[in-house]
């Protein structure tokens, strides 16, 4: 597993965009939509702005790449707490599992580029 996001929600992500870039001088990476902005963190992890009517019950956390997300699925289903199944995203699939305190890991891969 490689890090590759921080996913932030944000409730107004117009004012969320401004922020970042104008007052954190952040450069934009990629969007998709309206309802995610990607930033640079003069770092190899992106800060991932999400409306956070998305995905509001997870909240903030982190986003790691893997190979295949359904193998990881299949492979950790019995081990780890699945609170999302394997699914459909533009570049590949996403998966979240919680960490025993109930924080939210979410995992990608890039398998439709």
């Amino acid at each position: 597993m490689k890090l590759v996001f921080h996913s932030q929600p944000v409730k107004d992500m117009k004012s969320a965009v401004a922020f970042y870039r104008d007052i954190l001088g952040m450069e934009e990476a990629w969007r998709e939509g309206n309802h995610t902005v990607s930033f640079k963190a003069n770092t190899d992890t992106q800060i991932l702005l999400e409306d956070d009517k998305i995905e509001r019950e997870f909240g903030p956390g982190s986003v790691f790449l893997v190979d295949n997300v359904d193998a990881y699925f299949t492979s950790n289903q019995s081990t780890l707490n699945f609170v999302k199944e394997p699914c459909d995203i533009p570049p590949g699939r996403y998966a979240i599992f919680t960490d025993d305190s109930g924080n939210p890991i979410r995992i990608i891969d890039m398998s439709k580029q």
